[in-house]
């Protein structure tokens, strides 16, 4: 009776991290792997250096980006942080 109540702490701290923490991580991970996933042509999307551009070409680990009319560049799909949602 005593251990238990001695390891009781941990595993309620265990529990607040996995819930806090590591759950929600986790929820990240698979909703900006299914929007990787789910670009096509023509998207809007927001690089991590903060460009905001058009998507040219989607390959397996690569996506090739409209900058404007005359220059495409090729990105890793890892430098894609979100899809650009126009608030206008």
């Amino acid at each position: 009776m005593d251990i238990i109540s001695q390891l009781l702490p941990f595993v309620f701290l265990i529990a607040v991290m996995y819930f806090v923490i590591i759950r929600p991580q986790q929820n990240e991970a698979k909703a900006k792997k299914a929007m990787l996933e789910a670009l096509k042509k023509g998207d809007k999307v927001i690089t991590n250096g903060g460009f905001i551009v058009v998507v040219h070409k989607v390959e397996e680990n690569f996506v090739s980006v409209k900058l404007n009319d005359d220059t495409v560049v090729k990105i890793t799909k890892d430098a894609v942080a979100k899809k650009f949602e126009d608030e206008a």
